[in-house]
C-alpha cells in the first residue's frame, strides 16, 4: 500500500484531494487484499487508481460586453467496469484535475454501493456562474458541450449536476447537445420534469443523506426526531437536508455559505426553508440576509483563515453539505466535546482525515460522504431508467425507491464491516463493499 500511494502521488503530483482520497480508501482495504490474494496479483487497485480516460479542453466563450474569456474544461472517465461513467459536472473556480480526479475516484465506490449499473466519472470546469447573466452562462454552457458531446451518450457517460450546474446550466447543456447530435436521449440527468427529468432528483441527495442518518441512528434504538441538526451549506443538497430533517421532526439550526453562516436557535422551519430557497435559487443573494429577514438569527462571517466556526454550535447531529475538508480535526474534536451522536455527509469528503479519526474513535455515527449522500447518483439512475423506458415515475414511487436503495447501502455497510472485523465502522464497509464489486466485474472482463 506505501508503494501505491507513493506511485499514486509520483504520477499524480500536486493533486492533494486526489492523494487523500487513495489514501483513505487504501487504508480500508488492506484486510480485503489480504484475504483475497488475486486482487493483488491482477493489480486491481493499481488500476482502478489510475483512470481510464482523461479529457481535458479550452472553453472560448463571449460575455454580454463582447470581451472573450477562456476557460478550462475537463471530465474524467474513472471506471466503466460496472456501467457507463456517471458522475456530475462543477462549475467552480477551485476545479482543477486533482480535485475531479478525487471526485471522480469517491464516484466509483459511491455508484457501486447503489445497486445501480453506472460506473463513475466526474467532470467540470473553473467557470464560475455566480454574478454571470443567463446569456452569459448559455453561451460558457453551448461551448462546454460542444467538445464535450464528443464524449459522452447514454450508453458511455452520463454526466450530471454539481455545484455550480443546476437546472439552467442542464438545460442549456443539453440543448446544445441536443442541436449537435440531432438526438433526443437521456444523456444527462438532473433535466427538468417536462423533458425526462425525474421527480425527487433536486430533493435525492439531501434527502438521503437523512434516510441514511436515520438508518444509523436506528442501530442505537434511537429516532432523528427531536433532535438539534447543525446543517452546512445552503445550496440544493442543504436545502433539502433541512427540509427532510424538519419532515421527520428534527431541528435544523444552521445554514451556510463561503462567507459565513447563520445560527437560528428557534429553528428553521419550513417558511422559513422556503425563504431561504427563494433567496438561493432566485434572487441569488447571500446567506446573511437570512439573519437580516429573522432577528433572532446571529451571523458569524467566515474568519480569515477560510474556516467556518459554525461547527463550534452545540447540537447532536452533523449534516456536512457544503464542500470537501470543510471539518477540520479542531472542528471534529468541538463537535464530539459538544456531544454530537451522528455526522453524515452530505457533501463529498467534507471532514479531514484527522477528523475522521476522532469521531470513530469517539464512537461517533460516522456516515462517509460515499454511502451517506449517494442517493442523488441513485435517483440520477432511476432517471436514466425511466428515460430509456419513456415513462414518468410517481413521487411516492421514486421517494419509496430511494428510500429502499439508502436502507440497502446502510445495510451493506454494516455488513461488510462486520465481515472484515470492524463492526459498526461504515468507513471501512463502504469502501470495502465498492470496491468489492467493481473489483469482481474488472476480474470478470480481464485486462482492459
Amino acid at each position: 500500500m506505501e508503494t501505491l500511494l507513493a506511485d499514486a502521488v509520483a504520477r499524480s503530483p500536486g493533486e492533494t484531494e486526489f492523494h487523500q482520497a487513495v489514501a483513505e480508501v487504501a487504508e480500508s482495504l488492506v484486510p480485503v487484499i489480504d484475504r483475497h490474494p488475486r486482487y493483488r496479483e491482477q493489480r486491481i487497485l493499481d488500476r482502478l487508481i489510475e483512470p481510464e480516460r482523461v479529457i481535458m479542453f479550452r472553453v472560448p466563450w463571449v460575455d454580454d460586453h463582447g470581451e472573450i474569456h477562456v476557460n478550462r474544461g475537463y471530465r474524467i472517465e474513472m471506471s466503466s467496469a460496472i456501467g457507463p461513467y456517471k458522475g456530475g459536472l462543477r462549475f467552480h473556480p477551485s476545479v482543477y484535475l486533482g480535485l475531479l480526479m478525487f471526485l471522480a475516484f469517491e464516484q466509483v465506490f459511491k455508484n457501486a454501493l447503489t445497486t445501480l449499473p453506472m460506473g463513475g466519472g466526474k467532470g467540470g470546469s473553473d467557470f464560475d456562474p455566480k454574478g454571470r447573466s443567463d446569456l452569459e452562462v448559455m453561451r460558457f454552457c453551448q461551448s462546454f458541450m460542444t467538445e464535450l458531446q464528443r464524449h459522452i451518450g447514454p450508453f458511455t457517460d452520463v454526466p450530471a449536476g454539481d455545484i455550480g450546474v443546476g437546472s439552467r446550466e442542464i438545460g442549456y447543456l443539453f440543448g446544445q447537445y441536443k442541436r449537435i447530435r440531432n438526438e433526443f436521449s437521456g444523456v444527462l440527468t438532473g433535466k427538468e420534469l417536462e423533458w425526462g427529468g425525474s421527480l425527487i432528483r433536486p430533493e435525492a441527495t439531501g434527502y438521503g443523506t437523512v434516510y441514511f442518518a436515520e438508518e444509523m441512528l436506528e442501530t442505537r434504538g434511537e429516532g432523528i426526531e427531536g433532535k438539534t441538526c447543525l446543517v452546512s451549506g445552503s445550496g440544493n443538497v442543504a436545502q433539502y437536508a433541512v427540509e427532510k430533517l424538519i419532515m421527520l421532526g428534527a431541528k435544523p439550526v444552521t445554514l451556510s455559505d463561503s462567507d459565513g453562516f447563520v445560527h437560528d436557535p428557534d429553528g428553521i422551519d419550513d417558511e422559513k426553508l422556503q425563504w431561504v430557497m427563494d433567496l438561493k435559487n432566485v434572487r441569488r443573494g447571500r446567506i446573511l440576509e437570512y439573519a437580516e429577514r429573522f432577528p433572532r438569527a446571529t451571523y458569524t462571517p467566515t474568519i480569515p483563515e477560510g474556516r467556518n466556526r459554525l461547527w463550534a454550535v452545540p447540537a447532536d447531529c452533523a449534516f456536512p453539505c457544503a464542500t470537501q475538508n470543510e471539518i477540520s480535526g479542531d472542528d471534529a474534536a468541538t463537535l464530539v466535546a459538544n456531544g454530537v451522536v451522528l455526522v453524515a455527509e452530505g457533501a463529498n469528503m467534507p471532514t479531514v482525515p484527522e477528523g475522521v479519526d476522532r469521531f470513530r474513535e469517539a464512537g461517533v455515527l460516522y456516515g462517509p460522504g460515499k454511502a451517506a449522500n449517494a442517493g442523488g447518483v441513485a435517483v440520477s439512475g432511476l432517471e436514466m431508467s425511466q428515460d430509456a423506458l419513456r415513462i414518468t415515475w410517481t413521487r411516492e414511487e421514486v421517494d419509496l425507491r430511494l428510500r429502499g436503495i439508502m436502507a440497502s447501502i446502510h445495510r451493506t455497510c454494516r455488513e461488510t464491516a462486520e465481515e472484515y472485523d470492524a463492526p459498526g465502522d461504515y468507513v471501512v464497509g463502504a469502501n470495502i463493499a465498492g470496491f468489492v464489486k467493481v473489483a469482481e466485474a474488472m476480474l470478470d472482463q480481464g485486462i482492459v
